[in-house]
């Protein structure tokens, strides 16, 4: 933040107090132009009230009046023409800005339009690559401008990276997406979990639309931890459009998404981009309401429980920060400068002494681990130690607690049973008093999944439930035997067929999903894909001969089932990869969060503050 900014701030604040149009006369005549003996009496007598040089502040007023007359030959032009015109500002990752350029377009036209107009003038010849960014959100290019709220001179910002960068930053996030979407359709890579190890149960299609949304924010996190902001802000936008697509009372329960919104005007602040002012209000306002849910009025929950010095502190103290840099800008300078003395003590209450850090670190602990139990024990580094092994212990603990819950969760996802969700939470706790597992999962969707009135089910009329309950069919032994030629083990294919009621297709999908690892279903590709050599009427005598593979006779429906399933199991190998590439973006630390040295909030502080007392 500049001096020259901040005397922008205040004159801007000063002339529309006063009334003072800069277009309009004795400033400015239309057929004249300027008027300099106006524009010089205004700088004398606005200098001394504001405290600022006179020759700064004509300077100051030249630009304002400038910008003021081309805002206004943009709107004649397009009443005459239908053109807008857009200003844009391209940044670089650092915050710097690259280029400002004018942009002209029709509302009507597509956003594509406007990225291909963009892509011209930075010389980018994918325009797809170009993300124009207005309030908030990534510009749709298969929507017109009118239809997302766009206007005539509107600011917008671009990310542009050097020669080739911007558009390798774009098809990037453009895989992350893609690796993102396979990893979460396949059903088993990935499950959300809360501080504790505490696994969180969804039905499918909310379990999907919140695991997309936070793996989404884990990326952007990484980048930001990595200080690419360009990076991080379009990752991020992206995970807010995920978000959107959750349900609200989803929302309402994750911290998460009071956290993407105070990210990216964090990162609309180390970019520069003070053109999003009122998208930032918005989203300080959502966070602020979000931490108020989570911690209570004036923190006072959170404090209660973990002290004035626990971790969350950081993400409190740069929600004040914000707020006071956003006050700044809207020229409440005497809230601004509230807002950023309480911003001052939260940041002397959690920032951690270096000694104390190095110390827990040359002992061998993650700095982001020592920093977080730094934080949660008030410096303190025996009761650090003490934090950083308790909490590893209880996570552990916890795992180990919920893994009968984890694989009833397993167990019906690939058995692709429809119907009712059933929370596999609850169905552990009844079966934990005895309970037979079907008639807990009936009794539970009968109840959707409320834990007093099943309980009351199983003890008052478990025999209606029992009686309501579809007979097992034995094993098909013929099943059996076929799923061993393919590679399955006896044991995983009599629990595919118990589990699937003996539905042969079903009970590939189920054994495809329950490996283990890459190479044990490789393994079973090779098989089938032998298996299927056999039935080919030209090959089968030579593979029959040249092969260790048994000889299994399959109908021609089973051969063709058979072949659709070895493409599903190589769509799954392709999961497997997507999910190695996806984990290549994500910390490793899952509460890296909360690990914010505070060393640039700590400058940006000092550099306000230094700004609103000059």
């Amino acid at each position: 933040m500049s001096q020259i900014n901040n005397i922008f701030i205040k004159l801007r604040a000063r002339l529309r107090e006063r009334d003072i149009k800069l277009w309009e006369e004795p400033y400015y005549f239309e057929e004249v132009g300027s008027i300099e003996s106006e524009m010089d009496r205004l700088a004398r007598d606005i200098s001394g009230e504001l405290g600022i040089s006179v020759s700064d502040c004509r300077i100051a007023l030249g630009e304002l009046q400038d910008g003021a007359l081309r805002k206004l030959a943009a709107r004649r032009e397009f009443n005459d023409t239908g053109l807008a015109t857009f200003n844009v500002r391209c940044v670089d990752s650092k915050g710097g800005t690259v280029q400002m350029l004018e942009i002209k377009c029709s509302l009507g036209g597509l956003g594509s339009d406007l990225q291909a107009e963009v892509a011209k003038k930075l010389d980018i010849v994918d325009s797809s690559h170009v993300k124009c960014i207005s309030g908030g959100r990534i510009i749709n290019g298969q929507k017109t401008l009118a239809s997302q709220g766009l206007k005539t001179n509107q600011h917008l910002m671009v990310v542009v990276g050097g020669t080739n960068e911007g558009q390798e930053l774009h098809e990037r996030i453009q895989r992350i997406r893609a690796d993102l979407e396979l990893v979460a359709d396949a059903d088993r890579f990935m499950e959300m979990e809360d501080q504790d190890g505490r696994p969180i149960f969804l039905p499918r299609e909310e379990n999907r639309s919140l695991l997309m949304a936070m793996s989404m924010y884990e990326v952007a996190r990484v980048a930001m931890h990595k200080e690419n902001f360009d990076e991080a802000l379009l990752i991020l936008l992206e995970a807010d459009e995920l978000f959107s697509q959750c349900d609200s009372k989803l929302l309402e329960g994750v911290d998460n998404y009071a956290l993407i919104n105070l990210d990216i005007v964090w990162c609309y602040l180390r970019l520069k981009n003070i053109t999003q002012l009122p998208d930032a209000q918005r989203r300080l306002d959502i966070c602020e309401r979000g931490f108020v849910k989570s911690y209570g009025e004036q923190f006072i929950r959170l404090f209660s429980i973990k002290g004035p010095s626990s971790p969350e502190r950081a993400l409190i103290m740069r929600l004040h920060l914000l707020q006071g840099v956003l006050l700044f800008h809207q020229n409440r300078r005497d809230e601004a400068y509230e807002k950023l003395e309480v911003a001052t003590k939260d940041l002397y209450e959690v920032k951690m002494n270096d000694t104390e850090l190095s110390t827990l670190v040359e002992m061998g602990y993650e700095e982001s681990d020592a920093r977080l139990a730094l934080r949660s024990c008030a410096g303190q580094v025996d009761r650090a130690i003490q934090y950083i092994q308790e909490r590893s212990e209880r996570i552990s603990e916890e795992r180990k607690n919920s893994a009968a819950e984890r694989q009833v969760n397993q167990e019906m996802i690939f058995a692709g049973q429809g119907g009712e969700w059933v929370n596999p939470r609850s169905i552990i706790r009844l079966m934990e008093m005895g309970y037979e597992r079907r008639l807990v999962v009936e009794a539970l969707k009968r109840t959707k999944n409320n834990l007093d009135r099943s309980l009351d089910l199983l003890q008052r009329h478990s025999d209606e439930l029992r009686a309501n309950l579809p007979p097992i069919p034995p094993v098909d032994e013929s099943l059996l035997t076929t799923l061993q030629h393919l590679g399955f083990s006896e044991i995983s294919a009599r629990d595919a067929l118990e589990t699937t009621g003996n539905s042969f297709h079903k009970s590939l999908k189920f054994l495809l999903k329950s490996f283990p690892n890459e190479s044990e279903l490789l393994h079973v590709i090779e098989t089938m894909t032998k298996v299927l050599e056999v039935q080919e009427p030209t090959s089968s005598t030579n593979a029959t001969a040249n092969s260790t593979t048994p000889l299994v006779n399959l109908s021609n429906s089973k051969v063709n089932l058979l072949q659709t399933v070895l493409s599903e199991a190589k769509s799954e190998i392709e999961s497997y990869n997507a999910f190695k590439r996806f984990n290549e973006n994500l910390a490793e630390n899952n509460n890296h969060y909360l690990n914010l040295p505070l060393d640039q909030e700590e400058q940006i502080l000092i550099e306000y503050k230094r700004l609103l007392e000059g």
